[in-house]
């Protein structure tokens, strides 16, 4: 078995000497740096340059911000009306898979990567790859930091600053480190523009 099968399958692999992810990783960074040095306003060339690095995009209603890092590419996959603002990273070791409407704040991490807890495999270059699933209609805050394995909801808010070590159900606001559920998302929200209620408790 190969390093990228045992990647894929959720095995311990070894990312840091494999001559196969090695290049693909390479493949993957020489686009990213292309697409970051781009004009801002040259949006036709950002769009053909993330159809060639994503594994699956959803129609043409999506945008990235750069800076924009991932580790493959072939392992993101993002709906309808995608945005992700300046600074996001992706480590898409494992899938990572965004529904339709998905809004990412700037400064924010999705790591389906990890590595193990003792120091011997660790100090080998092993790692791990968890999926990543973010469903519809859904606004991660700035700054947030989801990590491997975790599945968010559809309807969802994350408060900014969050870091989401466990899966969020759907129709909820959520805060915090470790992220938490503070409360349901209602029709009353239809009424307000932003509510601090999360922030204070």
């Amino acid at each position: 078995m190969t390093e990228k099968e045992k990647m894929l399958r959720q095995m311990i692999y070894d990312a840091n000497n494999d001559t196969d992810l090695i290049e693909e990783r390479k493949v993957a960074k020489d686009l990213c740096y292309t697409f970051n040095q781009l004009r801002p306003s040259d949006t036709a060339e950002q769009q053909q340059l993330m159809r060639r690095l994503l594994g699956k995009t959803a129609g043409d209603s999506f945008c990235i911000v750069a800076p924009f890092w991932c580790d493959y590419g072939y392992n993101i996959e993002i709906g309808e009306n995608f945005f992700a603002n300046h600074n996001t990273v992706i480590l898409d070791g494992a899938k990572v898979k965004f529904g339709n409407n998905v809004f990412v704040a700037p400064n924010c991490g999705f790591h389906t990567a990890g590595h193990p807890i003792d120091a011997e495999r660790r100090n080998q270059g092993l790692e791990y790859a968890y999926p990543i699933i973010v469903g519809d209609n859904v606004w991660i805050g700035a700054g947030v930091q989801v990590m491997p394995g975790v599945t968010i909801g559809s309807n969802v808010v994350i408060g900014g600053g969050s870091v989401v070590v466990k899966d969020i159900p759907s129709n909820v606001v959520a805060v915090g480190n470790p992220c938490r559920v503070v409360r349901q998302i209602t029709d009353e929200d239809k009424l307000k523009s932003w509510d601090r209620t999360y922030v204070e408790k």
